[in-house]
């Protein structure tokens, strides 16, 4: 495994052994579902004033793809990630934190619990919004508010000695109990260290699909480098085509075990978010042996609404 020179701890759980008192709870609180902005449009509530959460442009909207796909991989199991989940924060602000990790279980009243760790995405927009929203969420009782810096490719997170923001180092994880792994910030900035840590973390979940694959993959390329090998007889020019069958076999074996994990892949994530996969889609999926396209597809995967988004455009084989 990896070591990072910089490992971000939850609240709590440092080395010091300082215990972070959350904020008392009183009855006369609002539930983190009691709607003060609409659902389903882009209105929320600061303060008493309303504000416009405005569609975005690239770079803005990439990072907000890249953050969901990194996070949405990393969620533990008893957690669940959402995406522009409005919060009830207090008596005059509802706003939705760009995105954000629960426990899955509901309260004892059936409400859903309050977000753990939240993130901002923050472009053209003044630094004071997510300082505002991010000290609100914290005095509500979010453990972790982390803001991304699109220009200055920064990630920052909210503290509460400082009763302000700091800015992690780029090489620095975030490890905390809602994570199946620890997150590297790396791949919230760089796109191309993505795929990587989204690997990692659904391999560290054991999903029974994924690894069936791998081991089908290594299977089919063992035997299949066995059987050339033996085939080839014993004299120096067929030891040299049993070694270059056996790499060949190897190396497809390994292709196929790609591919396969990759469409076990793509359906594990859409069904784990509750998306349904019709019959139809899930042959386009099994018939694709392009590996770049199925990476393409299962990151789709991690935020369409629907399994026909993921594989909009494919054309049918004849």
């Amino acid at each position: 495994m990896r070591r990072h020179d910089h490992v971000l701890l939850a609240p709590g759980a440092d080395a010091s052994g300082r215990r972070l008192k959350a904020p008392s709870s009183s009855p006369a609180r609002l539930r983190v579902d009691d709607r003060l902005a609409p659902p389903e449009t882009r209105v929320e509530y600061l303060d008493g004033a309303e504000i416009f959460a405005a569609p975005a442009d690239t770079p803005h909207a990439t990072q907000h793809f890249d953050l969901t796909y990194v996070l949405g991989a990393h969620v533990a199991p008893g957690y669940r990630g959402a995406v522009d989940m409005l919060t009830r924060v207090d008596e005059g602000s509802d706003y939705a934190p760009d995105a954000s990790v629960f426990a899955q279980k509901p309260d004892r009243g059936g409400h859903r619990r309050l977000e753990e760790l939240a993130f901002e995405v923050s472009d053209k927009q003044a630094l004071a919004v997510p300082t505002s929203k991010a000290r609100r969420l914290i005095d509500r009782g979010v453990r972790r508010v982390f803001c991304i810096l699109v220009k200055q490719h920064r990630v920052l997170e909210w503290s509460r000695e400082t009763d302000g923001w700091r800015t992690l180092p780029k090489d620095a994880v975030i490890e905390d109990p809602c994570l199946v792994r620890p997150l590297p910030l790396q791949a919230l900035l760089d796109a191309a260290s993505s795929d990587d840590a989204v690997a990692r973390a659904l391999l560290q979940k054991r999903v029974p699909a994924l690894e069936a694959a791998l081991a089908e993959g290594e299977a089919r390329g063992e035997a299949r480098g066995v059987a050339l090998g033996e085939a080839r007889g014993v004299t120096l020019g067929e030891a040299r085509g049993e070694a270059r069958g056996e790499a060949r076999g190897e190396a497809r074996g390994a292709l196929l075990g790609e591919i396969r994990m990759a469409q076990e892949a793509i359906t594990t994530v859409l069904q784990a978010r509750g998306v349904a996969v019709p019959t139809k889609v899930a042959r386009t999926i099994a018939g694709c042996d392009d590996p770049s396209k199925l990476r393409r597809w299962l990151k789709r995967a991690a935020t369409a609404a629907t399994a026909a988004e993921v594989v909009a455009g494919a054309r049918r084989k004849r």
